[in-house]
């Protein structure tokens, strides 16, 4: 039963990513027929714990108060080093079955530990390389909004904590006090998509000039059913070699980086026009909205209207069905 959480107080933390554990576990909302938690934050040293932004925290509880909880939280916070205290209390709490929930860059924190060895994990989609070097034994997915392994959650960056928190919310009580909570704070109680749709993914570096005129090329023209025999008569190549030296010269294949810029193009005019889906997909390339729907699911995770939707484009009157 989820009902001691410790927020664990870390220097250097980010207030917002620190302040939606505290939204989600530290508020008693059974008045709405939500949950209430006993909520606490403690410290290696307690007494004033520097923030991000100049803030400073007062903690009064040290990690003994970690010692039972049935979920110990760990914030973002600004790489300030590892408290072998602090560690030794996340790999205690993980060893007896308790949840272990970071956010954000916190993942680095259970990384160090050990307790993420052998299992998936996610973080901030801008340090997941970071994340994947430093701990090679983790699977790293930059794709989703938390991962979920046995006892222990990681979620993505900074908003995708509460994401992360309302899941163990969800798996511990239900869906009807995640539901509560989630109308508290005015956010959906289960968002579509994972980070992926937030990474302005650019195009792949070109490492030598051999293709560079055939991608320009390729760049500007999107819309057109491009075939690897066309691009190889254009590159003076047999297929066989150019899509050889293609995937040599931009670390993917002809098809992949096609499809991966025709859904950036689609992403832009997604935001920035009220075009409808099919013209959408005829400007890119993708030539039906179906497929161009395909792409987003296996890329971004989300589909085109919901894209535009989180995103700011316009929704035309003929497209409002269902995502």
């Amino acid at each position: 039963m989820l009902s001691k959480i410790v927020c664990i107080a870390l220097p250097g933390m980010a207030p917002f990513e620190f302040g939606t554990i505290c939204e989600v576990f530290g508020i008693d909302r059974s008045d709405m027929g939500g949950p209430a938690f006993d909520f606490h934050v403690a410290a290696a040293e307690p007494g004033p714990i520097p923030m991000k932004h100049g803030l400073q925290l007062s903690v009064a509880e040290g990690l003994d108060a970690a010692e039972d909880a049935d979920l110990v939280a760990i914030p973002a916070y600004s790489w300030t080093g590892f408290d072998e205290r602090v560690l030794e209390t996340v790999r205690r709490a993980a060893a007896r079955g308790a949840w272990v929930l970071s956010v954000c860059s916190g993942a680095f924190i259970l990384a160090e530990a050990g307790i993420l060895d052998g299992k998936k994990a996610t973080t901030h989609w801008m340090y997941t390389d970071r994340l994947q070097r430093s701990y090679p034994a983790i699977e790293v997915d930059p794709d989703v909004l938390f991962v979920e392994e046995g006892n222990i959650v990681t979620g993505a960056g900074t908003a995708a904590g509460i994401d992360a928190a309302l899941h163990v919310v969800r798996t511990e009580l239900g869906a009807a006090a995640a539901n509560v909570i989630a109308r508290r704070m005015v956010v959906p109680p289960q968002r579509d998509g994972g980070q992926a749709q937030y990474i302005a993914t650019p195009m792949p570096d070109c490492r030598s000039d051999s293709f560079a005129e055939v991608i320009e090329w390729m760049q500007q023209n999107l819309h057109h059913d491009l075939t690897i025999e066309q691009l190889s008569r254009r590159a003076l190549m047999s297929t066989r070699t150019f899509a050889r030296r293609f995937r040599a010269d931009t670390g993917t294949t002809p098809g992949a980086w096609l499809n991966r810029q025709r859904t950036i193009r689609a992403q832009q005019l997604l935001e920035e026009t009220d075009l409808g889906l099919e013209q959408i997909a005829q400007q890119t390339g993708f030539g039906s909205a179906a497929v161009m729907r395909h792409h987003f699911t296996k890329t971004l995770h989300t589909s085109p209207l919901s894209y535009r939707r989180t995103f700011g484009g316009k929704v035309r009157p003929g497209e409002l069905q269902p995502a």
